[in-house]
């Protein structure tokens, strides 16, 4: 059976990369994406240039509109609040029904709540969403008080961001130093350092109620220390967004369960993106990967499957954050049994690099270091046995090792 129509519900980066990669390979049918921002954007400005207002709504857009128009793909702007699996559509809070031929959910994430008492007041900041960046710009004036629960990327480049604004920033997670697990520990605690040397308030605790003054916000720590400030933001994560595939009977488990084509437990549709959670053919489930080049992968791979075309060949996980003008990378896995070798520029760890015990690389970070990252990339993925003296050697570079 042809495939004359598809519909993308979601338009942030995964759904996009669907609907870019299924013209880039020939498919010529309708093409639809569901979203209520309308155009879709990138995300990760959010918490850096669009809320430091160097870039505006044009300035995030993943392509300008005319883009849409040349390519026809239609943009319907609306929310879906229901899947219809046996007619294979979408019914919007409108009213209005869109079929297809086959469903792509994009939903993505919400951000992940407090779950203390005034975790959930509506005055309580998050940071998902251009109107979320909107609403935090406008409350970021010099001096006012920020605080930040929760330390990881998101938390530290609003942070960052915030704190060039002029605010006041105290910045509170229960781990010191936050990102270990995604940097290791030598780069992680230079990282968590430098919002110190910027002036931030660090703080190590775990909150336990916020409540509403007529000031602004107070925070009680598990530790009874309290914290007065005028706005409290919240950054410790995403809940995936899979109700709607929930209420149709389809399988979830932290994520929309999908297999090695993107396909759900309905072979018509599709899943992509953070919501996405790939189960292995022995039943195994990989963790959610929630960066931005995971949702570019998903994307492309969904396409590939839909079209029945050879799937893409991803390489190892890559990431990466800024933070008081400092660029960091990390590649593969940087956690399990192995060794570290650092890599310093004085006294300061610049990269870490997690070896297997059989000498394989894999895993990778680094503070201002993006070709070392692509050559440790390039090292993982074709499985080269670098000596570990040559990793930590700062007058090495890595690319000479990678070939």
């Amino acid at each position: 059976m042809s495939i004359e129509s598809i519909l993308v519900i979601g338009g942030g980066l995964a759904g996009f990369t669907v609907a870019q990669n299924l013209r880039a390979r020939g498919y010529a049918g309708a093409l639809s994406i569901i979203d209520p921002a309308g155009i879709p954007y990138d995300r990760p400005p959010l918490s850096k240039a669009y809320l430091l207002g160097q870039k505006d709504t044009a300035g995030i857009a993943l392509a300008p509109a005319e883009w849409y128009a040349e390519h026809r793909v239609e943009l319907i702007r609306g929310t879906v609040r229901k899947l219809d699996t046996e007619y294979l559509g979408v019914e919007l809070a409108d009213g209005r029904r869109v079929h297809a031929d086959r469903l792509v959910l994009a939903t993505g994430g919400s951000p992940r709540p407090l779950p203390i008492p005034g975790g959930d007041l509506e005055t309580v900041l998050a940071l998902r969403n251009k109107e979320d960046a909107d609403v935090l710009r406008e409350k970021t004036t010099p001096g006012m008080r920020l605080v930040i629960v929760g330390a990881g990327l998101i938390g530290a480049e609003v942070a960052s961001s915030a704190r060039t604004l002029g605010a006041e920033v105290t910045l509170i997670d229960p781990v010191d130093p936050p990102l270990v697990p995604a940097v290791g520990q030598a780069l992680a605690r230079r990282l968590h350092a430098m919002h110190l040397d910027a002036g931030i308030t660090l703080v190590h605790g775990t909150p336990v109620d916020i409540s509403k003054t007529t000031h602004g916000h107070s925070l009680i720590l598990d530790d009874g220390r309290s914290i007065d400030c005028d706005e409290v933001l919240v950054g410790i994560g995403i809940v995936p967004n899979t109700a709607l595939a929930q209420a149709a009977g389809l399988e979830t488990e932290n994520g929309m369960l999908v297999d090695e084509n993107q396909r759900t437990s309905n072979p018509l549709i599709y899943a992509v993106g953070d919501m996405a959670r790939t189960r292995n053919p022995d039943g195994s489930l990989e963790r959610r990967g929630e960066h931005w080049e995971y949702a570019m992968n998903t994307g492309a791979t969904a396409a590939a499957a839909i079209l029945e075309q050879e799937l893409p060949v991803h390489g190892a996980s890559w990431f990466w954050s800024d933070r008081h003008g400092t660029h960091v990378e990390g590649v593969g896995d940087m956690n399990g049994v192995g060794a570290t070798v650092l890599r310093l520029a004085g006294e300061d760890p610049i990269a870490a690099f997690h070896l297997a015990e059989d000498g394989r690389m894999l895993g990778a970070a680094s503070i201002d270091g993006g070709l070392t990252i692509r050559a440790a990339r390039r090292i993982i993925d074709r499985g080269i046995i670098v000596p570990p003296e040559s990793l930590a050697d700062p007058g090495i570079a890595l690319k000479k090792l990678a070939r």
